[in-house]
């Protein structure tokens, strides 16, 4: 919907007063004129808090009195209309009395004021803002979030969340910082989100929900779209294919999964119509290929197997239909995964002929984003092969989006600046418009793993990884935001000019867990869990060895690299064995010194930062600190590793000796992350998943740190030979 030109003029009065034989002086501001679009109020609603919180006095009255000594005019134009400024780009000028923020849309707009109100909050003052021209790096700057309800992942680690996630104040936080932080998409994941949403017109009982409750989730959806519309945020809902309710599926004789009768057809495109239909703030739809369109047959199974061509006429029939059916346009997100095959997704899209360019969701490195910068698989295959077919030659109709899984840090907080911008550096293709970023295994509602403490300055687990959001958003916005926009935030939350100094720890210590996904390659989910030092599932047929989900020492020797600019411990040592030169790649030995000299660094300054006493700043610096520990882990083990292999190749017993030593000294620190994080930590849900067909060793149910000193006691008496 086309917004009418608004010229919204803040008139920001400076009435000075200067009492006899004094110099201090007293401002008020006065706001005045049409607050515009919702997204608009949101960012003046920013700027009023701002000059609050600041000294400034906000005057309700739109009176401006000619005696004023000084007046400052804050002129927002939400429809310029010039092109040098790009969608939900802005500009804001400052003269001598008058600060300008001119965007194209309300969005842009929205953003412009909050550039303001972030620099008056980090100590500027009115008259010194600072003149900026901002485009968005990428237009698609999307948050995944997984449901509680019809979860994809099963269990306590999914159920423990469906309070919080009903609960319309935990989205108008998440959405306020989602703003805040320049994100721009919420998609929302379910396996069939449909029947929480409506009562299909023909299929009646393909929900249990009464009247009532249904008004209750209708009241509950509706206000969620409103609230990201109001906010600048698109949302989507999302689903996994060919699955329905459990009720649907008992009411009409049909299979929950995988079952492609003719009536799931007709009721999918059906209720896909219906939900765009009835909720009209819903920006669009999603579906994923794989998964439950017969795709991985297994022994014994009578389902019929579907071929690449069958499984997009399915989408065609359904999603991409019912669209076509419903009242109005929708954006559409078709997910690339296993299944997939790019000539027939083209062939798809092509005869979909949609309003807009499709959104083509493709796993960055599969499901552990967080890992080397450079694309070494995606999850388009089984051979993990990159398939430049979806973007060779360029699509027209569709944009590809890079999915950053994050299934490898869930409860330390994380916040690498460096990481992220290389990433958009080295990944932005003409044909990339976006990312989403997200979990699986992970929802960042309730705060699940803290134990209660008068410290606890955050409501929800997302206001706890704060850094992780602010950095991601900010950066997909603009990758030239520099580190001082984090450092400010630390200063913010923290009283006594620490902000240097935390962001200089986060960044060292928030290398640990990327460093160690790009030496120990994963593929999905529960192939890899950095944090936590844990492999509960092969990600392949090597160094794999089945007694617990703890990567053992054994693993680590026998485990291949995702990054290829490493060389695992068996190439390094095949090399030292054979006076080889390592042909300028990264040695274990070489990471090793790297994770120590990181340790070093953020140990230094958590030791010196523990002078302030704010309890929350003292839980922050344990996960430093965790993170620090977790680094010389990693390095020791690295050393015991290339020690333990050189042993084996020429059974010199003083490599074996440093072996030892390496995992006694590994054990040591093990016990020391323990200690930490059992101060602040409680063991929880993690591969809970009863709906897998393989289920993992017991030690992988649940986590802590704590629960796994057997482990790096049991490396101690591999090194020693005596298992």
């Amino acid at each position: 919907m086309l917004h009418r030109v608004r010229i919204l003029k803040l008139l920001i009065i400076l009435a000075l007063w200067f009492p006899t034989f004094s110099t201090a002086c007293s401002q008020s501001v006065l706001i005045s004129g049409d607050k515009g679009p919702p997204p608009v109020r949101f960012g003046i609603t920013a700027l009023e808090n701002s000059l609050n919180n600041t000294g400034y006095q906000v005057l309700g009255s739109a009176v401006r009195s000619s005696k004023d000594s000084a007046v400052f005019e804050v002129e927002v134009q939400p429809d310029a209309k010039i092109p040098a400024i790009s969608h939900e780009g802005f500009k804001i000028t400052v003269a001598k009395n008058k600060i300008g923020i001119i965007s194209n849309d309300p969005v842009g707009a929205m953003y412009g004021l909050l550039d303001v109100a972030e620099q008056l909050s980090n100590g500027t003052k009115l008259a010194q803002i600072r003149t900026s021209h901002v485009n968005p790096h990428f237009q698609v700057r999307a948050l995944k979030f997984n449901l509680p309800w019809s979860s994809y992942r099963t269990g306590a680690v999914m159920e423990q969340h469906q309070q919080t996630c009903k609960d319309l104040e935990f989205w108008r936080s998440f959405l306020d910082q989602m703003a805040s932080n320049r994100f721009n998409v919420l998609s929302l994941w379910s396996v069939h989100p449909f029947s929480f949403m409506v009562k299909p017109v023909n299929f009646p009982a393909a929900n249990r929900f009464s009247a009532a409750e249904m008004a209750a989730w209708k009241k509950f959806w509706t206000a969620l779209f409103r609230m990201a519309k109001e906010r600048g945020i698109e949302t989507y809902v999302v689903n996994w294919n060919i699955a329905v309710s459990p009720e649907f599926a008992q009411a009409y004789h049909v299979k929950e999964r995988n079952d492609t009768a003719s009536i799931i057809k007709r009721y999918t495109r059906e209720v896909v119509a219906q939900v765009i239909n009835e909720y009209p703030d819903l920006t669009g739809v999603g579906v994923t290929l794989a998964d439950w369109m017969s795709n991985f047959k297994s022994a014994g199974s009578t389902l019929p197997e579907m071929d690449a061509r069958s499984r997009e006429q399915w989408i065609a029939d359904t999603f991409i239909q019912g669209i076509k059916d419903s009242s109005r346009p929708v954006k559409f997100i078709h997910r690339s995964v296993l299944s997939a095959d790019p000539l027939e997704m083209r062939r798809t899209l092509n005869n979909a002929a949609l309003k807009d360019p499709a959104l083509v969701e493709i796993k960055f490195n599969w499901s552990h984003g967080h890992s080397t910068t450079t694309l070494a698989l995606t999850h388009d295959s089984h051979s993990g092969k990159i398939d430049k077919r979806y973007w060779d030659p360029k699509p027209t109709n569709y944009n590809v989006e890079w999915m950053i899984r994050n299934e490898d840090f869930f409860i330390l907080r994380w916040g690498q600046s460096t990481f992220i911008r290389e990433h958009i550096r080295k990944n932005s293709d003409e044909f990339v418009n976006g990312y989403f970023v997200g979990s699986e295994g992970y929802i960042p509602a309730k705060d699940f793993s803290h134990i209660p403490s008068i410290h606890q300055s955050w409501n929800y687990a997302f206001e706890k990884q704060w850094l992780f959001y602010q950095m991601w958003g900010r950066l997909l916005y603009d990758p030239t935001v520099p580190d001082e926009i984090f450092e400010k935030a630390f200063d913010r939350r923290y009283a006594g000019g620490s902000g240097k100094d935390l962001l200089k720890a986060s960044l060292a210590a928030s290398k640990m867990p990327l460093r160690f996904a790009s030496f120990h390659a994963g593929t999905w989910d529960y192939t890899l869990y950095s944090e936590g030092f844990l492999a509960p599932y092969p990600a392949n047929d090597a160094g794999f060895d089945a007694k617990s989900a703890f990567v053992s020492i054994e693993e680590l020797i026998n485990h291949p690299t995702l990054d290829t600019s490493y060389l695992s411990i068996k190439e390094y040592v095949a090399m030292l064995d054979n006076t080889r030169d390592p042909l300028n790649k990264i040695t274990p030995i070489q990471l090793a010194d790297s994770l120590a000299k990181d340790a070093a660094l953020v140990s230094n300054i958590v030791g010196r930062l523990r002078g302030n006493k704010n309890p929350t700043l003292q839980c922050e610096l344990d996960d430093l600190e965790t993170w620090a520990y977790l680094s010389l882990y990693f390095s020791e083990k690295l050393r015991a590793g290339v020690s333990l292999q050189t042993f084996r190749v020429n059974h010199v017993k003083s490599f074996q000796k440093n072996a030892i030593s390496n995992l006694t000294r590994c054990l040591e620190y093990w016990k020391k992350i323990a200690e930490i994080t059992s101060r602040h930590y409680k063991e929880v849900p993690y591969v809970d998943d009863q709906s897998m067909e393989r289920q993992p060793d017991n030690d992988a149910h649940t986590f802590s740190w704590l629960k796994y000193i057997p482990q790096a006691e049991r490396d101690i008496k591999i090194a020693k030979g005596e298992l």
